[in-house]
Order: C-alpha cells, then structure tokens, then sequence
C-alpha cells in the first residue's frame, strides 16, 4: 500500500490544475486517471470543438471575402484536415498535461479507481492507496437518449462526432443547449444542412432569455433550422420524429448528435466509503467537502456548475480548506481564500458568439429583485462596425445600489468582455465606478464603460 497526502481521482482540468497546485503548496499527490488526461475538455470536449469553431471562422471569413475587397475567392474545403488539426492541437495540449504532471511531488497513475475505504482507493490491477484526502474529479458523460432509437448507426455523442472523418449532408441536432448549439453553429459554417429540435421554449436556458432568442435568430438567418417546443420520441432510418402542437414531423438526416445534457460520473465504491450523492452528482458543501471529512468532489461529478474552470476553482478551494484543516484555523468560511464560486462566467463559442456572469434579467424578474438593465448595442460601436461585426447586445444589470449583479451578451468577442465584468463583480464593482474605468478606443469593451 502507497501513503501519500492526496489522491486525486481524475486528470481532468479540475483534477491536474489542482495537483499542481497541492504540489506547489507542499502536499505529496497520486493522481489516478484511467484514460488520457486532461479529461473530457481537452480530449472530446471544450478544446476541440474550438478547434473547429476556429475553421468555422476562417470558412465564414471566406464566404464573406467579397465584403472586404477580394472578389472571386475560390478554395476547396478538405475536413479531413481539419481533423487532423483538431486532433494535432489535441495532442500538443495533452503532451504538455503530462509534462506538468511529472513534476516532483506528482506520480501520475494510469489506471481506474475505486474507493476501498474513507481513505484508501484501489487501481483495477489491484495497486492500492491511502491518504487523509482524497479529491474525485471523474467529471461527466452524455446522457442516453430518452426516446426510441432504431437506427443507432445514425445517431451519436459529441465525442463520436468530434471523431467523423467525413461530413455529414444533414445533421440533426437534438438539444438546443451549449453542445447542441455550438454544433450547429459549426457544421452550418462547414455546409452542412442543420437542424435542430429542442423540447424547451428556447434555447439556452441559463441566458437571458433576450440574448438567447437573439443568438437563435442569428443562426436561423445563416440557415440553421429550429423546431423548438418539439418532443422528439423516436430515431429511426427515416430520420428524427418529434411531436410538436399536437402534431407528428419526421426530420430526415445521416448523422443524429443527441445534445441532451451530460450526467456525473462517478467512482465505484462510493457506498463503501460513505460519500452521500443524488441524482444530480456527489453531495459537497461549500468548500466541496463530501458527507465524508476528508473526501472532496470538484467538477461535474457534484453537478454544481458543468465547467472546466469551475472544475479547477472548485479545486482550489479544495485544497485551501484540506490546507486550513491542517493548521486548525478557525471559521473556514472566511478565512480560507478569496474564491468567488459563486460569480462563475460562461461561454457558448457560436457565431455570434455568447457569454454571460451573475444574474439575468428574468432571474430577477423571478426572485422579484430590484434591478436596473443597462444596454449597449454592437451596430452603435466603432471597432463592431470596422470589423463588420455589427449584430450583437450587451446587457448589464446592477441592483438598488448600483453594484453589478450580471451580465449577459451576444456578439463578437462576448466571452472577453463578459470575463472583465466577472472580475469587477468579483471586487462588487458598481456600474459608476465601472464608468470611470478608461478604456480603449476603439475597442469593442468601450460598450461596457459607454452603458
């Protein structure tokens, strides 16, 4: 049996940002990850789909030439290379993880887990580990299709799609959520025919719901097709078949990506151990301790915040407070950091591109919040109109006091302006003294200071 400080159960950017920073503060850790590292983000998530979001760009770009001068642009497309770049900027990314998690104090084991114990866990060759704390950081996998699926040739995760050598004619996308979204904004730029069915009103349900509709309208203009409030209830060869306002429609496609969310994966022997978890992942408290002292969950698997980075912030808490334990420093709470879990910003890489931190305008209207919405309008700002950029709305919100409480935004770049926002919401900012903060001109941030 190998003792150590920590284990980590997971390479994913939650558990390899965190053993660094374990290592960094003194601890001794074995990191355990049974399949490449850097989990689902680097390998068949975040990472590559930015990679295709970025040819996306650049097609789009082509398609456009003619506004900026350069008439009779002629190009063939091979998406075999863009896989193989997709692929080559997976590796580079993986190469170096591997690199940072063989610096002392690290020992990368490449296996599964499973709990034994409170404190010790076991590989499946059966190398065993114990230590005071144990971090789980398995992350998540795609949830099953709730409906029939007859033809399952035709459908697929966004792992298998990410994987396809070819290009589909037609691609049917079920869920209108970041992955289905982000899909269809990708594979309309390659030339794909694109049709997305979604169960909800809208898309996106965690934007404002003024940002989503815009962001929607935007994709239906460059020819995505949406049927949204659909129940799909079978994939068949004939295609998807979904019920909408009483009525069956039958969408034909070659290729069916189901983007209908992701669930927690999580270790075995979790009963052994005592971890108390739920449907929505392992139960944690604010420090992301489980119902076990000692044993932490970060990530997707306690089903807090389905992010890479909250993921590696959710980690550094972890340590911070295994950390403060150790010295028996009083009222945790306050004294362990200064990490703001609760302002987390997100990004859906469409195009238009869309972003958003803290509250929405109709989370407000729901908790019955005051509130003031500030707005800006890309059309109105100089570096928009140069960069042809002209479609796209910020919006931000402060409370009774003047203290930014959100932002929510569609258009280029909104990913760069809403992480300014989280960092003044992160030192409660006001929107006055946020006017008073010179920026740049031209630049697309100047809407934020301008509202």
């Amino acid at each position: 049996m190998t003792k150590t400080d920590l284990i980590i159960i997971g390479a994913g950017p939650g558990g390899y940002r965190t053993a660094e920073y374990a290592a960094k503060k003194g601890l001794q850790v074995v990191i355990i990850e049974g399949q490449h590292v850097g989990g689902t983000c680097l390998n068949v998530g975040c990472i590559p789909t930015k990679a295709f979001a970025r040819n996306a760009e650049v097609a789009r770009t082509m398609a456009n030439a003619a506004l900026f001068g350069f008439d009779n642009v002629h190009y063939d497309f091979d998406f075999k290379r863009v896989v193989e770049r997709k692929d080559q900027v997976i590796e580079a990314l993986r190469s170096g993880v591997e690199t940072l998690l063989s610096q002392p104090g690290i020992s990368l084991v490449r296996d599964m887990a499973a709990f034994v114990d409170a404190k010790t866990v076991q590989t499946s060759s059966g190398e065993t580990f114990t230590a005071p704390n144990i971090i789980i950081a398995t992350g998540s996998e795609s949830k099953a299709p709730p409906f029939e699926v007859t033809a399952p040739s035709l459908v697929c995760d966004s792992s298998q799609l990410l994987a396809d050598t070819s290009l589909p004619r037609h691609l049917c996308i079920i869920g209108a959520g970041v992955i289905g979204m982000e899909f269809a904004s990708i594979f309309n730029a390659f030339g794909c025919q694109v049709t997305v069915v979604e169960f909800l009103r809208e898309c996106l349900p965690s934007l404002d719901s003024d940002i989503a509709k815009r962001l929607r309208k935007s994709l239906e203009k460059q020819g995505v097709e949406f049927f949204m409030q659909s129940a799909v209830t079978a994939v068949s060869e004939q295609g998807v078949t979904f019920e909408r306002k009483g009525k069956s429609t039958t969408v034909e496609a070659d290729r069916v990506l189901i983007a209908v969310g992701r669930k927690p994966r999580l270790p075995e022997g979790l009963a052994a151990a005592g971890i108390a978890f739920e449907r929505g992942g392992i139960v944690v408290d604010e420090n992301m301790q489980t119902s076990v002292p000692g044993i932490y969950a970060i990530g997707d698997v306690n089903g807090r915040q389905m992010l890479a980075h909250a993921a590696t912030m959710q980690g550094l808490r972890a340590v911070n407070h295994m950390l403060a334990n150790r010295l028996s420093i009083d009222n945790l709470q306050l004294t362990i950091d200064d990490i703001r879990l609760d302002i987390m910003p997100a990004a859906i890489f469409t195009s238009p591109e869309a972003a958003c931190v803290g509250l929405s305008e109709d989370q407000c209207k729901v908790e019955e919040k005051p509130y003031t919405c500030h707005k800006a309008y890309y059309r109105a700002n100089g570096k928009a109109l140069a960069m042809a950029e002209t479609e796209g709305l910020v919006k931000l919100l402060s409370d009774e006091n003047g203290r930014i409480i959100g932002c929510h935004i569609v258009g280029a770049h909104a990913a760069d302006m809403v992480q300014e926002v989280a960092a003044l919401m992160n030192r409660d900012t006001s929107i006055d003294q946020l006017r008073q903060i010179t920026h740049i001109h031209p630049t697309l941030s100047e809407m934020l200071q301008e509202l």
